[in-house]
């Protein structure tokens, strides 16, 4: 395993006359000695070396950033609650994520302080665009800015099967200085090692991927190609069944320091009523009363495991 040195910081709180107060703080970087003296002056204060070295202690660097996609309100304040890194926010799960309303964005990004992406998909279906879906991108992309998301996830191809580079570099030129992933459009192109190199070339910071198959274990070798051929020029973070059962396969198989789960978990409609003639307003039957949230607990588990690998 990587280690790392954390230092322990103490702050004297000196507004007791003839006392001091002492706080330790976890993974405090010591500073430039140029800088020391200034830091002084803020009420911060380092001991001699000999005491500072008996402060330092190895700590295990296997940190696993976690992005959890939620398609509500609810799941995005669990996402939270179970202590994840990021959101990945969508709409219609039965289209595999599109562009959830402003006004969720707004309502999440008031509640949320983790980060908040948010999918840039006008439709299900495939990922190429005539131009007045493309000029609906561009527009729901300076909503986020407006409602200061910290990034968007989107993704366009060309008929065939490549990254359509002009319209994303327009996009990622355009969403700036947010964020920008781009999402499993990736796993429909007719190259991987030829769309990491596109994504790059136009400036995504992360690709979300499966591997190019159904589930993201089945693609965990091709995951791990991609990470190495990436060479930490853009993050590669897997998708798609990353669940508590296979997280540390995909982990262990990819070397991924990020994943992207569901974390998914079904409450009961609260309604006193319910007419049993009608199951599910869409295309899922018994869905009417069955509400999609994220499960905390699940969030947490994912991490527990992540970082053991």
């Amino acid at each position: 395993m990587v280690k790392e040195i954390s230092l322990v910081k103490f702050v004297i709180n000196q507004t007791n006359a003839g006392s001091s107060k002492v706080a330790p703080v976890k993974n405090f970087v010591l500073p430039k000695p140029s800088s020391i003296e200034s830091l002084r002056n803020r009420g911060l204060f380092f001991f001699p070396l000999p005491v500072v070295f008996s402060y330092f202690r190895p700590q295990q660097t296997t940190y696993m950033k976690i992005e959890i996609v939620a398609y509500n309100i609810d799941s995005a304040l669990k996402a939270q609650e179970g202590g994840a890194d990021r959101i990945e926010l969508c709409d219609s799960p039965g289209d595999g994520g599109t562009t959830p309303s402003h006004g969720t964005i707004e309502v999440i990004r008031q509640h949320l302080n983790i980060d908040v992406f948010v999918m840039i998909r006008p439709r299900g279906g495939d990922f190429h665009y005539n131009s007045y879906e493309y000029h609906a991108m561009k527009r729901d992309i300076l909503q986020c800015q407006k409602l200061s998301v910290d990034g968007v996830v989107f993704g366009i191809l060309n008929p065939d099967g490549t990254i359509d580079k002009k319209r994303c570099r327009e996009l990622i030129e355009k969403a700036r200085p947010l964020k920008v992933t781009c999402h499993r459009a990736f796993d429909m192109t007719r190259d991987p090692f030829e769309a990491l190199e596109d994504c790059i070339e136009v400036g995504f910071d992360r690709i979300l991927t499966s591997g190019q198959q159904p589930k993201a274990l089945q693609g965990a070798d091709l995951i791990g190609e991609l990470i190495k051929r990436a060479a930490g020029r853009i993050a590669i973070m897997p998708g798609s069944g990353v669940n508590e059962e296979t997280v540390q396969d995909i982990v262990r198989k990819s070397g991924a320091r990020e994943i992207h789960s569901a974390a998914v978990a079904y409450t009961t409609s609260t309604m006193e009523y319910k007419n049993l003639a009608i199951a599910g307003m869409g295309s899922e039957e018994g869905s009417e009363f069955k509400l999609r949230t994220v499960d905390p607990q699940i969030v947490r588990n994912l991490r527990t495991l992540a970082e053991k690998v």
